[in-house]
């Protein structure tokens, strides 16, 4: 280590004001960076959550209209804090003895676990299929921020 000090030509050995002059740049640069990534970093790290908390349910509809009339007013029965629609999927499925295949579309619901049972209740009340697909499963774990997001966006 000693042999590489001595040869490396920007080494800052024996300079006292040059390695405080660097060191000061350094920190007048870095500071709007840790300022920025700072808070972000350990709000990330402080946040606790606890498993399960949260739920994804689905939710597959006839057609794009259906879909956005249901997210829509999920949303706001705050039954669910925010609803993804994936468009054009299709399914593949038993019914009534037979093998069928449909062009839906998919809701992606995240809302809190404790209100599946009221949002299933709503998608069955709502929705036009003899049947309506509603699964959910709990969350484990993600980005803290957003986990509790979804919990003050939907009450208990």
């Amino acid at each position: 280590m000693q042999t590489l000090l001595r040869e490396c030509p920007l080494s800052l050995r024996g300079r006292p004001l040059t390695f405080l002059a660097v060191t000061a740049l350094l920190a007048v640069f870095m500071l709007p960076l840790l300022r920025t990534l700072g808070p972000r970093a350990f709000s990330m790290a402080s946040e606790t959550y606890a498993s399960g908390t949260h739920s994804a349910a689905f939710v597959t509809c006839p057609n794009d209209t259906v879909a956005k009339e249901l997210a829509r007013a999920i949303v706001e029965r705050k039954l669910a804090a925010c609803v993804n629609i994936v468009p054009a999927i299709t399914s593949v499925y038993e019914w009534q003895g037979k093998i069928e295949e449909d062009n839906e579309v998919l809701l992606m619901i995240k809302t809190r676990s404790s209100k599946v049972p009221a949002l299933a209740e709503y998608v069955r009340s709502h929705h036009p299929y003899e049947v309506a697909e509603v699964i959910s499963l709990p969350i484990d774990q993600g980005n803290p921020p957003y986990l509790k997001w979804i919990g003050e966006v939907v009450p208990e």
